[in-house]
């Protein structure tokens, strides 16, 4: 079983100041990456900039120095974005940082019960499919600052719906000045890595954006026009609670564990096939749980591993937790030095770094491909989730997508359970190939008994259930009605075990030749 030990621990040993310097090297170079990408990010999610500073610094130290991974960077992150702005919306700050602590607690139960190993039980169709939603909803949310729209007094949208709506109901109102600074910053996200991979495009975008507004004195709202930004430290604070408050913030809390679980143990799966490693699911879990408890104690918001975050740290030379941990200590420093000068930042420049974001996450390529060559089944889970992901939410995207490939999965195994049936002069032969489950134990059933013994073979069946062992005793019953003798043969142990407690072990035989 896997033990449940920060890998900052294993890291140390053998620590040379070489990779030191690599880790120092590489944590200032992605605590630059986050910085726009945290500022962005908490305005997508409806709060202040410095709460996705925040985050950055206290989970993102934290998930480093407890985590199950060497080299995972964790932060706010675009996944996060739509469904934090939709409980501020309706419960405020207070429950969403209810609702982040207690989803860090689910997630260090989840850690604590070893359930890690269950993300692979969530199909690639699921995963795929959300995702693009998500990178669908970030880009609609982002059009109103981009294109400079005035909306009126009152109107709020929520919903990727309503925003839509509201976008094309104000399109009239748009801000010409706006759309040349967000081109602007757009293209250069787009043509500066062709110039420079080690300075962050979205870094050089926020400065060109800030020079073109000041210099040329554009009508172009920036972030301390529309917000508070503060260069104060992080100071705890507990949130008010009671019985209604937890019970309202539940399913939100849910979500949060949910979705932390999924994104950042499929980014330290990128992660270790980039560097040939394994992480420790289990200790991950545990550490993103205290992570998310200590940023909402602290004024953050949810977070979770950051998989762009952590590429960039493993391409600058990062191979332990030290890296993650430099990077929150570096963004800390800038939060208190350099935090005021982010009143400056234009919108459209936020919203080009997200329309950004959400083009790099939306996997476009996975998905077409998934489109053309999977089968049709497969499809229909993939495009339904992605529909209600964008028009409602990723909890009844997954469930209503996890119920689905349920259903799908078990259609698959019932067709591909057969029954041969072989006859000598004292005996009929039943071999079954497959599982029996309440999906094919109707094979069982129709079998007909007559005045020759019943063989059923077994050395194919993999799985058997409570419906298929019900099936067996009553075939068993009608075989003692008639006198005619039944046995089942070449079961394995699990089988025999299984056949034991439903008080079939006389008619079992663990090895017959047939």
């Amino acid at each position: 079983m896997e033990k449940i030990k920060p890998m900052l621990f294993t890291a140390l040993k053998g620590y040379t100041k070489k990779q030191f310097f690599n880790d120092l090297v590489a944590g200032v170079i992605v605590a630059v990456i986050a910085l726009p990408l945290s500022i962005a990010l908490a305005l997508a999610s409806g709060v202040g900039p410095e709460e996705g500073l925040y985050t950055a610094i206290v989970a993102g130290f934290l998930i480093s120095f407890l985590g199950g991974s060497r080299v995972q960077i964790a932060g706010p992150t675009a996944a996060f974005a739509t469904i934090v702005a939709g409980i501020v919306n309706k419960n405020g700050m207070d429950g969403l940082a209810l609702a982040t602590v207690m989803a860090g607690v689910l997630l260090v139960v989840m850690g604590l019960l070893r359930l890690g190993s269950l993300i692979r039980f969530i199909p690639y169709t699921i995963t795929t499919g959300f995702t693009a939603g998500i990178a669908v909803t970030i880009l609609v949310g982002q059009l109103k600052d981009f294109f400079g729209l005035t909306y009126p007094e009152g109107v709020k949208p929520i919903e990727t719906t309503e925003k839509i709506k509201a976008f094309g109901e104000n399109i009239a109102t748009v801000n010409g000045w706006a759309v040349l600074v967000g081109v602007a910053a757009l293209a250069i996200l787009i043509f500066w890595p062709k110039i420079s991979k080690k300075i962050p495009g979205s870094l050089i975008a926020i400065l060109v954006g800030i020079g073109m507004v000041k210099l040329l004195r554009l009508p172009v709202n920036t972030i301390g026009d529309l917000y508070r930004v503060s260069s104060a430290l992080p100071s705890f604070r507990l949130p008010s609670f009671d019985l209604h408050s937890v019970i309202t913030v539940f399913p939100d809390a849910v979500t949060i564990a949910v979705l932390a679980a999924i994104e950042s143990l499929l980014s330290c799966v990128v992660a270790d096939g980039m560097i040939g490693d394994k992480h420790r699911s289990n200790t991950e879990l545990v550490a993103q749980g205290i992570g998310n408890v200590g940023s909402a104690l602290f004024g953050g918001i949810p977070a979770t591993g950051a998989i762009a975050r952590t590429a960039a740290n493993i391409k600058n030379g990062g191979r332990t937790p030290v890296s993650g941990m430099v990077h929150a200590a570096v963004l800390l420093l800038i939060l208190v030095v350099l935090m005021p000068y982010a009143a400056l930042i234009p919108m459209p420049v936020i919203a080009a770094i997200l329309f950004h974001v959400a083009y790099n996450m939306c996997q476009w390529r996975p998905f077409v491909k998934i489109v053309r060559t999977a089968p049709k089944s497969d499809v229909l889970i993939l495009v339904l989730t992605f529909v209600l992901t964008v028009v409602f939410d990723l909890v009844v995207a997954i469930a209503v997508g996890m119920v689905l490939a349920c259903v799908v999965f078990m259609k698959n195994m019932s067709d591909h359970t057969t029954m041969e049936v072989r006859e000598s002069e004292d005996e009929t032969v039943f071999t079954v190939h497959g599982s029996l489950f309440f999906g094919t134990s109707e094979k069982i059933g129709s079998i007909t008994v007559a005045d020759k013994a019943i063989v059923l073979d077994f050395s194919q069946v993999t799985v058997i259930d409570a419906t298929a062992l019900k099936e067996l005793l009553a075939l068993r019953d009608r075989c003692a009605q008639k006198g005619v003798p039944m046995k089942i043969v070449n079961t394995d142990a699990s089988l025999q075990k299984a056949l034991a407690k439903a008080d079939l072990a006389e008619t079992a035989a663990e090895t017959v030749n047939v």
